[in-house]
């Protein structure tokens, strides 16, 4: 269990429970993206590389390479629902090299790829915020003690002004147990 130490430390072990968490959020709308660019493997390729580092191959050049490519193809899409989850898939293979530094912008290679599946969620049900904060309770239920341990050793996420930015701020309030400011937690 090898360490990456910056202001605090991160193992390995803990790395692919950030990696899983990331990977199982951005497979669920792996489908968004392959709907929308038929033949363009970019995002499978970098969500087949998280699973390859959660399931405890070394990570190496091919989780960069792949988130590379794969917030390349976001970039390169039509739609708002297909960046998001491109860009999900990207975070997901880049998760393996999360940086152990107290940085806020750090936490969005944690929950970001969790808030554009919100944020898709509520696109898809015609701009319903009701489908995002279920979204984000269902990504809420799924983290465990080990990722917001892991979460709490970073700031808050940083606040945004897109939608999915306060998607984020909200999960990241829900997780380590106190509503973001201006909010109020709703039922879903």
């Amino acid at each position: 269990m090898t360490s990456v130490n910056g202001d605090f430390e991160l193992s390995m072990d803990e790395l692919r429970v950030v990696a899983r968490y990331v990977a199982e959020t951005a497979q669920e709308v792996l489908p968004v993206f392959e709907g929308a660019n038929p033949g363009d493997t970019r995002p499978r390729a970098a969500i087949d590389a998280a699973w390859e580092f959660v399931n405890g191959a070394p990570r190496t050049k091919l989780q960069r390479v792949t988130s590379m490519d794969a917030h390349r193809a976001a970039k390169e899409t039509a739609t708002e629902t297909a960046r998001l989850a491109a860009q999900a898939a990207g975070d997901a293979a880049s998760a393996a090299y999360l940086h152990p530094i107290a940085k806020a912008h750090q936490v969005g290679h944690i929950l970001r790829a969790a808030a554009n599946v919100a944020r898709i969620a509520e696109i898809d049900a015609g701009e319903d915020p009701g489908a995002g904060n279920r979204a984000i309770e269902k990504a809420r239920e799924r983290a465990t003690p080990v990722l917001i341990d892991i979460l709490q050793r970073y700031p808050l996420a940083p606040s945004g002004k897109s939608r999915a930015a306060q998607l984020m701020a909200a999960l990241d309030a829900s997780l380590r147990g106190s509503p973001p400011a201006g909010t109020a937690r709703t039922g879903g």
